[in-house]
């Protein structure tokens, strides 16, 4: 394989890798720089003051909380975000099923600034995994479909190891080869791979497709020990909002 050189940020672009260590998410804050709009993708519960900070002291105008899917393994800080962001919209794929502000349709365009990230459905993780590409800056934001020399889980909520797989192959695998890709979680300590890498390293995806699925379907993974409290939370765009709701239903 030989490794091509990845596309430099533009000068008005701002990037931010944060990592939340207890459930291993990457969260991305993004900007415009010139006009000082932002988005945070895949933020974590536990860390929303910490954005919100860094926000602020950046003199950045969130404008939006995006996430990839609905994750299972921890809750997401879009809801509370909202509140110590005035302005800011949570957002989400419409066929996740979850609640939000801005929910995506495939191909949508979310725009920050002059800055564009394309939301690209990758089912497969979950029914409602978009992987988020900014073409300019030759990068894409993979959540959980396509993880550095591996791949999202597959046996809950609507997962499917051949829409994964199908996913990953008519997307991901098909952006140019020095796309840098970031995915939502690393256990290892890595930060980034690029779409080159992935095609001849990957030890799953490169497989055929049903040696694929064979691989998926007999991981026998232990069952998320978040799920049950983070998936409502999330169908929600977060605890505040879902705190919000209940204290509601209680008046009536």
């Amino acid at each position: 394989m030989t490794l091509s050189e990845s596309i430099p940020f533009s000068k008005d672009f701002l990037f931010r890798q944060f990592f939340d260590a207890v459930s291993c998410t990457y969260t991305y804050l993004l900007a415009d720089i010139t006009q000082r709009q932002a988005v945070l993708i895949d933020p974590v519960i536990e860390w929303a003051d910490r954005d919100a900070t860094i926000i602020k002291e950046l003199n950045l105008e969130l404008i939006y909380a995006l996430n990839t899917h609905m994750h299972a393994d921890h809750i997401t800080g879009t809801g509370k975000l909202k509140t110590l962001v005035p302005g800011c919209k949570s957002v989400i794929s419409r066929s996740s099923g979850a609640r939000a502000d801005l929910l995506l349709d495939p191909e949508d365009r979310v725009q920050f600034g002059r800055h564009i990230l394309v939301a690209c459905p990758t089912p497969g993780h979950t029914e409602g995994c978009v992987t988020y590409v900014c073409k300019e800056q030759g990068i894409a934001f993979t959540g959980d479909t396509l993880l550095i020399r591996g791949c999202g889980r597959t046996d809950f909520q609507g997962g499917s190891p051949r829409a994964l797989y199908n996913s990953v192959h008519s997307v991901i695998f098909t952006l140019p080869e020095n796309y840098r890709l970031y995915p939502a979680h690393d256990y290892y300590g890595r930060t980034v791979t690029t779409v080159a890498e992935e095609r001849a390293y990957n030890p799953r995806l490169t497989k055929p497709l049903d040696e694929f699925v064979r691989i998926m379907e007999n991981l026998n993974l232990a069952y998320p020990k978040m799920i049950d409290k983070a998936v409502p939370a999330n169908r929600v765009c977060g605890i505040y909002e879902l705190m919000d709701k209940e204290a509601e239903e209680k008046k009536h």
